[in-house]
């Protein structure tokens, strides 16, 4: 094992997505060159198994029935129907439009947990709504990139399926983990916006438009209508799968069930809309696998040319003992998040911590909590952040960049607290997996 190829890999991975080659055509080509170091021409052979690995694994076949179902919510109206409920009861209170936001952001990331396609979803709608009311525009670009990161911490989410097959995890216990951490984080969104906008009345004005001549037993209907629905998916999805009932593909198919259903009675599915979100979920679904099968790849490649034991050597050479190791891990995570997409971050850096972690004998449920909350933060981080892109395809020129970035820093400062407290009461992620049947 030579770990100078090893430590040569990083870099060349970072040059290669700088350079504009694909994310996954990246690790496929730095695993490839690597590889040949240690195999030679059988390289292709060894390789072959990683793509096999990826294609064949149950666990990641619960990934495209998570990604219809939030695709089949987002095109049935259902999302539409959600928020003007939330606005009539909160629309009225300073930065209530934020608030709503925030709030239908995380009732859908609960329902779909589709990283990206929260954020577009809630900013197609929050946005015009906000600047109809003049609302500060680094407090809209902030609300809606930190809403759309919640599909990162509020189960069932993705990611989550993801790192739970590359850890040998349960993925209950992670859903269960990440429960509390989550309502943490998104009842400090609700409180940064309240305080900013009582403070600064101007960055978030009170909505007009909030109907307050309807009757409160119609109001109630409505709401009941608009809100119910999503709520029964997600504990559709977290009961079947968390209760032992169901698989996590099983849970996922349970999801799909349940969307369609939903969407059929409120009338919002067409062959069209059917036909856009299948086409959807094909691409995503094409996207992930590659990066998962590539991660695999440079993975098995970075311990074949001794990765992990320099991993090792240069995290209990730092000192700190081991919370000097967990620092070194989240802060690696942190910096990756810069240049890469989660689905990247956690391919790459969960089978190179892991064998650490347990070595170490830290609580792997706790520690994952750790790394999602982390990479949940880099999602919003400048320069690279990946909610900043996806908010830039959607929002008016007028919104800019720097806008954009001013508008994410206090939403990135709670997050680091949620981190903070998580990492001084893990019983924060642990109470709830420990005490749920079969964890």
């Amino acid at each position: 094992m030579d770990s100078t190829i090893a430590s040569l890999m990083f870099p060349g991975l970072f040059l290669l997505i700088f350079l504009g080659i694909p994310v996954a055509f990246s690790l496929v080509v730095v695993s490839l060159v690597s590889g040949w170091f240690a195999f030679g021409p059988m390289i292709f052979q060894q390789l072959y198994g990683s793509i096999y690995s990826a294609s064949s694994n149950y666990v990641l076949s619960s990934i495209p029935l998570f990604i219809l179902m939030g695709a089949i919510l987002e095109k049935s109206g259902i999302a539409k129907n959600l928020f003007d409920a939330i606005q009539m009861w909160i629309g009225r209170l300073p930065g209530g439009l934020a608030l709503t936001t925030i709030a239908m952001a995380a009732i859908f990331a609960a329902a779909s947990g589709v990283v990206g396609a929260v954020e577009i979803m809630i900013g197609l709608m929050a946005i015009p709504a906000m600047r109809a009311y003049k609302y500060n525009n680094s407090l809209i670009a902030g609300t809606v990139c930190a809403g759309g990161s919640l599909g990162t911490i509020i189960p069932p989410t993705v990611i989550v399926v993801v790192y739970a097959a590359l850890a040998q995890q349960s993925i209950g216990a992670l859903f269960a983990a990440i429960i509390f951490p989550g309502i943490l984080m998104l009842s400090l969104f609700a409180t940064y916006i309240i305080v900013r906008c009582w403070l600064r009345p101007q960055d978030g004005p009170v909505s007009t438009i909030v109907d307050d001549d309807k009757p409160f037993a119609l109001k109630i209907r409505i709401t009941l209508k608009a809100l119910v629905p999503p709520l029964l998916l997600m504990f559709a999805v977290l009961g079947s799968l968390l209760g032992g009932i169901a698989s996590p593909t099983e849970a996922a198919a349970v999801g799909v069930a349940g969307a369609v259903i939903l969407a059929i009675i409120n009338g919002g599915i067409t062959i069209s809309s059917l036909t856009d979100s299948l086409s959807l979920t094909v691409r995503i679904t094409s996207m992930i696998l590659l990066i998962v099968a590539g991660g695999t790849m440079f993975t098995g490649i970075f311990a074949v040319n001794g990765g992990g034991e320099m991993v090792s050597a240069i995290a209990n050479g730092l000192g700190g003992g081991t919370a000097g190791v967990i620092l070194f891990f989240l802060a690696v995570t942190f910096l990756l998040g810069f240049v890469l997409d989660w689905t990247s971050i956690v391919l790459i850096c969960v089978p190179i911590f892991t064998p650490v972690i347990k070595q170490l004998g830290i609580d792997p449920i706790w520690f994952a909590t750790l790394v999602l909350i982390t990479i949940q933060t880099s999602y919003l981080t400048p320069p690279m952040a990946s909610s900043i892109f996806y908010l830039k395809s959607i929002a008016p020129s007028d919104i800019t960049y720097g806008q954009m970035c001013k508008g994410v820093l206090p939403f990135i400062a709670v997050q680091l607290l949620t981190l903070a407290i998580v990492v001084l009461f893990p019983t924060m992620a642990t109470w709830l997996p420990d005490k749920i049947v079969g964890f």
